[in-house]
């Protein structure tokens, strides 16, 4: 990769280099990209991905790097980060967020359009493209229940909308995770409330977030997915493993689905932590706990 060439053909979108990722991930822990690119448009993420395309650079996304483990060795090639991209307007009852917009803060415009549907995700903080990637739910509700269609970049290069039925969602999944599809906005169609109802239940899940889970400490968030039949804090709970430390990573006292940096954590405190807590889990239940938070990057070199 020729860094003067890609700073010129790329000279409308800021381009950083060596970028240690730990600044931007909610565990902040990482290890550096080799280029950390903060498009601005939908042709900006296109001209990043032609140009990578054609000159065999491997590309990758990272939306807002909420539910996600880079490793230390860091991340090849170019990062597209799409924070830049956060753009939220409503039409009748529809909301319309870009990729980069936190889903936070579209539950928000939809609460004062008086929109109903979407309070569910008003704790949830990751950016619209990755929950609708990883149909991220919370209280009752999932993405796939208020997303219309989304906008996604294919890998060649072209555009498409794909609507609702189209998308395979289940729990925690998309058909988007298993292409190179870059989810750059989603339209959500929502249903006409009472403002003050909205706001009373909006009041009520954020009170509820706010006393059940540890956000005064970094964190990527609920760690495994739901396994059938259980619930995985209790299960880490009876196993006696909660409070456990792991370097500089902690499962937290406050959740025990949740892992939390307390001290100077590594992305390797945090895989082995997980890695035990699966092993532990399956010996003693014969449960196998899979993770929800997606684990990227490459091992420390």
């Amino acid at each position: 990769m020729n860094k003067e060439e890609l700073i010129e053909f790329l000279s409308e979108i800021n381009l950083l280099f060596d970028e240690p990722l730990m600044k931007y991930t909610f565990t902040k822990t990482g290890g550096v990209a080799d280029v950390l690119a903060f498009p601005k448009t939908q042709n900006e993420v296109k001209k990043i991905v032609n140009y990578c395309r054609t000159h065999q650079v491997p590309w990758m996304v990272l939306g807002n790097a909420s539910n996600l483990i880079v490793q230390d060795g860091g991340i090849r090639g170019v990062v597209i980060m799409l924070t830049k991209m956060q753009q939220i307007r409503v039409e009748g009852t529809t909301v319309i967020a870009e990729a980069g917009a936190k889903l936070i803060d579209a539950t928000y415009v939809a609460l004062d359009a008086s929109l109903t549907g979407f309070e569910f995700a008003c704790g949830i903080p990751g950016s619209i493209g990755g929950a609708v990637y990883m149909n991220a739910g919370a209280y009752g509700g999932e993405i796939k229940d208020v997303v219309a269609e989304v906008d996604v970049l294919l890998e060649d290069g072209t555009l498409q909308t794909i609507v609702n039925e189209e998308m395979d969602f289940s729990y925690r999944y998309s058909k988007v995770q298993n292409t190179k599809a870059i989810i750059l906005e989603a339209r959500f169609q929502l249903t006409t409330g009472d403002y003050e109802t909205i706001k009373k239940r909006m009041d009520e899940l954020t009170q509820l977030r706010q006393s059940k889970q540890p956000l005064e400490y970094p964190s990527c968030g609920s760690v495994f997915k739901r396994p059938v039949g259980h619930f995985t804090g209790q299960l880490i709970q009876q196993a006696g493993l909660q409070g456990l430390k792991w370097g500089g990573a902690q499962i937290s006292e406050k959740h025990a689905g949740f892992i939390v940096n307390v001290d100077h954590a590594t992305a390797t405190d945090y895989i082995e932590l997980i890695a035990h807590i699966q092993e532990v889990i399956k010996k003693k239940f014969d449960v196998s706990l899979e993770t929800e938070v997606r684990i990227i990057g490459e091992d420390k070199r």
